[in-house]
């Protein structure tokens, strides 16, 4: 038998399944949810309306086969506690608003607990605290911090970097991706960790010839690292450790727990292990974290002790602290549209709260998770504000990449906007996000809720950006469609309009924002293939592992093409309006060998290769020109740019004094320099001088990397796979009025000013 067509709710534009309506519950408009503590004692509350009573266990360790400290808060004599037993057991009283609460005196930092939540019905759930800033190993156990003791020397002094709108260029990285490449140069105890990145100075495999890390990121010149989820998520068993410094060099590249009475860590860093005993471990099993567990505690796989609370938390501060003071902004990647699964603390707290349900009770599925989170419902809304709050002001951090925007209402989006604009210096904390969703959610028909997907992007914020897939996909071809090619992968005639509409972020199109740092333009991030994989698939139909490997790019090469377009790849989006970002290893031709989805592979797959970086490294000098020939200009960020008409596949503009061309064939194009000339404004006279046109960079087979030289980006000719100098063309020069655009080329042109 065939079921009727489902009916579709529709709330102001954007189609949704009908949902049950929001239980009636009150709101809490205090700020002491969770634990607090205070000189004397702590204060536990939480909000579980729907509870007939609430009992707190508290526990001298964060998990049950733990031995807890003899320096612990828990008990006088810590050795002698069973953990997998509470050693106080505490009934909250009801309060206000649906809230519950106690005052436990003599309980402070360090101690650990959870909750059992009984409801009239005669269940009764344990649950974590959703509101912990802290927790055990795995997240099981929540824990009470005093998180003055878990900042850093310094802390105080340390301030958001500023860097203004046009200078901004976002670099996404996995904590683990970063530095877990046995050749990154950090020490063994610290790669995959929060640590990696406070090592300055790293280099492949320490010989000095070419950064890695940090030191790259400052000669690359991204401003921004936009860094994969890592708040505490549930994929990932943190107790498999990483590897720890065994022998002679003791704790000079690892860390040391201190005990004394504030528990804090200390760390001696030296340049590279000095021990070549490595305790080997099994690998732990990667995950990109995109399952939410504890929203407000730190991911404990990235820290160097996953077991004491407090050492996560201080880690992932220093973290922060050293890339601020590398000049570099931190947006963190939040995944408030959906949890780890739907048994969840919120669901085991509050039950038929946090998740939206279909009409029928069934979870909705808009992220393909199958727990879609509710964040219309008010205290759901209030708990993601006071959470990226959160984040920013404990963790000084700079911005927020919102996965699956989509899923997100746009209240709930603008309300994190005025939330982080009251910080002191909220308002550069940068706020963007993805603007669709894997699926259909489900919204109660007639609340009015509009959700912050491509339909809701008039409804938001200005300073809320949005990623522009319209570019990515005219670039390099359909996202879904591994094959299909775009404008550098077969189809030039076809998508040349659509590249000349990207190079002004689709102004004066049914894709314009209202503001043009709302426009996230890219060519790759983790989701889906590699910018390189997309090449090698469009362009080869069946890669080889050659392809992949990036074997032979030179002039005349197997991999010469798809070097090419990637070169052009980038030029496209750094040289147009907008804010520029790439995924990290974009800029050496980054390989996952074709998986689309690398969310669980292996470390090996998914990690950096540093080495590959140094042999691809004319491929990063692209990267770097062009970057520095950005922040050179202002105009590129947000200047109109005047597009040349033109009939072919080449795509010319000028954008205040510059004008950069695209020839994506394999013949030598021309460009009329009077077509470039357009009056000044007011009726002023301009002077056409057509012939005053420089060529200040040319990316293209045969040509020097320009201003990058002046970075110097080489590397010794007998390191792995670099070749012997190659000839040099000199830069191309109008003749006649006409401007020589060379086969694959992407070339950028200033005009000499008279007057």
């Amino acid at each position: 038998m065939e079921k009727p067509e489902q009916i579709l709710a529709v709330a102001d534009g954007t189609p949704a399944e009908p949902a049950l309506p929001c239980p009636d519950y009150p709101v809490y408009a205090g700020d002491d949810l969770g634990a607090v503590p205070d000189d004397a004692g702590t204060t536990f509350r939480v909000w579980a309306p729907s509870a007939s009573g609430v009992t707190l266990r508290l526990f001298a360790a964060g998990s049950a086969g733990e031995r807890p400290d003899a320096s612990d808060a828990a008990s006088d004599d810590a050795a002698s506690v069973d953990a997998s037993v509470p050693f106080a057991v505490r009934d909250l009283a009801p309060g206000v608003d649906g809230t519950w609460s106690v005052r436990c005196d003599g309980v402070g930092h360090g101690v650990y607990y959870d909750y059992v939540v009984r409801f009239s019905d005669g269940t009764a759930n344990r649950t974590a605290d959703p509101w912990a800033r802290a927790a055990g190993v795995n997240g099981r156990r929540s824990m009470v911090v005093d998180l003055r003791r878990t900042d850093p020397d310094g802390w105080d002094a340390d301030v958001r970097p500023h860097i203004a709108s046009r200078d901004l260029v976002i670099w996404e990285t996995h904590i683990g991706d970063f530095s877990n490449d046995p050749h990154s140069g950090v020490p063994a105890c610290h790669r995959g960790t929060y640590l990696a990145f406070t090592h300055d100075g790293t280099s492949v495999d320490g010989e000095g010839d070419f950064p890695t890390c940090v030191a790259y990121l400052k000669r690359l010149g991204v401003t921004a690292v936009q860094l994969l989820p890592f708040y505490d998520y549930g994929s990932v068993d943190e107790s498999v450790t990483p590897p720890a410094c065994v022998g002679a060099c003791g704790d000079a590249c690892g860390t040391s727990r201190e005990t004394s009475g504030d528990a804090r860590e200390t760390t001696r860093e030296t340049p590279a292990c000095a021990c070549e005993t490595i305790r080997e471990t099994p690998d732990r099993p990667f995950n990109w974290g995109y399952d939410p567990l504890n929203y407000n505690v730190p991911e404990g796989s990235y820290s160097t002790d996953p077991f004491h609370g407090e050492v996560r938390i201080r880690e992932c501060k220093r973290m922060i602290q050293a890339l601020h003071a590398a000049g570099i902004k931190v947006i963190m990647d939040v995944v408030y549209n959906h949890m780890f699964s739907t048994d969840n603390w919120f669901e085991r707290m509050i039950p038929g709260y946090c998740l939206r349900r279909r009409a029928d009770g069934s979870f909705a599925d808009g992220s393909a998770c199958t727990n879609d989170v509710a964040t219309e419902h008010p205290m759901m809304r209030r708990y993601i504000v006071d959470s990226v709050t959160y984040w920013a002001r404990e963790y000084h951090i700079d911005g927020f990449r919102f996965d699956l925007m989509g899923l997100i209402d746009v209240d709930t989006m603008n309300a994190v906007r005025t939330s982080l604009d009251q910080l002191p210096g909220g308002a550069t904390i940068l706020m963007h996000g993805e603007p669709w969703s894997a699926r259909r959610t489900a919204l109660e028909p007639g609340a009015g809720v509009v959700l912050a997907d491509k339909r809701g992007m008039p409804y938001l914020s200005p300073r809320i950006g949005a990623f522009c897939d319209s570019t990515r996909d005219a670039v390099r071809g359909h996202v879904f469609f591994q094959k299909e090619p775009g404008y550098l992968t077969g189809a030039a005639a076809d998508f040349a309009d659509d590249i000349r509409h990207a190079s002004d972020a689709w102004r004066g199109t049914m894709h314009e924002a209202a503001s043009v740092g709302q426009v996230i333009q890219y060519v790759s991030a983790h989701d889906d293939l590699t910018l390189w994989d997309k090449l090698c698939a469009a362009m080869r139909r069946l890669p080889t592992e050659a392809d992949y490997a990036a074997d032979d790019v030179d002039a005349g090469g197997r991999c010469a093409d798809l070097m090419r377009a990637n070169r052009l790849a980038a030029g496209i989006v750094f040289t147009a309006a907008g804010v520029p970002f790439l995924l990290s290893g974009e800029e050496f031709a980054r390989t996952k060998h074709g998986d689309s989805d690398s969310y669980r592979s292996p470390a090996s797959l998914n990690r950096l290769d540093w080495r590959r970086a140094r042999r691809l490294n004319a491929l990063v000098a692209h990267y770097a020109t062009l970057i520095r020939l950005r922040r050179g200009n202002p105009a590129y960020f947000g200047g109109a740019r005047t597009v040349v008409p033109r009939t072919d596949e080449t795509v010319a503009f000028r954008v205040g004094d510059d004008c950069v061309a695209v020839n994506p064939v394999g013949e030598t194009r021309m460009q009329s320099t009077v077509a470039l000339e357009t009056p000044a404004p007011y009726d002023e006279v301009s002077r056409i001088a057509p012939d005053d046109w420089r060529c200040l960079y040319c990316a293209a087979d045969g040509f020097a990397s320009g201003p990058a030289a002046a970075y110097d980006w080489t590397v010794p000719s007998d390191a792995e796979g670099v070749s012997g100098d190659a000839a040099v063309l000199p830069l191309p020069s109008v003749e006649d009025r006409e401007m020589p655009l060379p086969p694959y080329s992407i070339t950028v042109w200033r005009r000499r000013r008279h007057g």
